[in-house]
């Protein structure tokens, strides 16, 4: 089925294999070919390799808007942000991706802003990185979130109406949109972006399975604003609840956030491996 990605992609094939300074070339030839000289057409490789995929990873939070505050003190934003660059790296590591990041720094970026600039990169996969608090500081664990106009549970309720007022710290321009608005979210998005976000949630359980503590029913659904691109398949990774004593001592230390990136980057390879026409040959 011919799709909007699928003509996009065929034109980045095209324009890569052009070569830089074939414009250049053709706005200056009469200045440059030899009497009587022709001036060719550059070939096109029909064969050459599409791009990389492009992942963007979105640390959760940032600048005025700190996230979920732990027990002991610690910034939501702080973490998404240092896990998240620690996924970049090794996805970067791998030769296997491109990676963009919807912020590299400590500032707020809109919730609208966020599923922009993926869609301004053409990315191929969309990840948002969090680790939230809940009223009961006994839950702790991963879970894995999908875009529905329902939820499927009260506590994912709870948690998508925590997320979707993160822009309240954005002023009048940046408020957060209406049960309404929210209940229809999911029409927007079409069948086949549907299915990519299930597949990477359900890779994503599967990777965080015996390596991270997981919650129960680890992979749940709602309305988050964040995750409602028409194009790009999109989750919500909760890596722990900062509201749990355990989860939060585990989120502050450096080698267990590489455990959980290596989870995440387990999750993408297979996520990828099973669409072999988005990989570079």
């Amino acid at each position: 089925m011919l799709t909007r990605r699928t003509v996009l992609e065929g034109l980045a094939c095209l324009s890569a294999a052009i070569p830089l300074d074939a414009t250049a070339r053709t706005k200056h030839s009469t200045h440059h070919l030899p009497t009587g000289g022709t001036l060719h057409a550059p070939a096109v490789h029909r064969n050459a390799a599409p791009p990389k995929p492009l992942v963007m990873l979105d640390p959760g939070h940032g600048g005025k808007d700190p996230g979920a505050i732990g027990i002991s003190g610690t910034y939501e934003k702080h973490i998404a942000e240092a896990a998240a660059t620690e996924l970049q790296r090794q996805l970067l590591a791998s030769g296997q991706y491109r990676v963009a990041m919807t912020r590299s720094e400590d500032r707020f970026i809109p919730l609208e802003g966020r599923v922009e600039l993926a869609q301004q990169h053409q990315a191929h996969l969309f990840i948002s990185m969090h680790a939230d608090a809940l009223h009961d500081r006994d839950v702790r664990g991963a879970s894995v979130y999908t875009l529905s106009s329902g939820a499927s549970d009260a506590q994912t309720a709870a948690l998508a109406q925590t997320e979707n007022s993160a822009d309240r710290f954005g002023g009048p321009a940046f408020h957060g949109m209406s049960p309404d608005v929210q209940q229809i979210l999911s029409s927007l998005v079409s069948e086949e972006t549907r299915r990519g976000s299930a597949h990477m949630a359900s890779s994503v359980v599967g990777a965080f399975r015996n390596r991270i503590g997981l919650l129960t029913h680890p992979s749940r659904h709602a309305a988050f604003v964040v995750l409602k691109s028409a194009e790009i398949p999109s989750v919500l990774v909760e890596m722990g609840f900062m509201s749990n004593r355990l989860d939060e001592a585990a989120l502050r230390q450096a080698v267990h956030r590489t455990q959980v990136a290596s989870a995440m980057k387990t999750a993408v390879d297979r996520y990828f491996s099973a669409q072999p026409r988005l990989m570079a040959g």
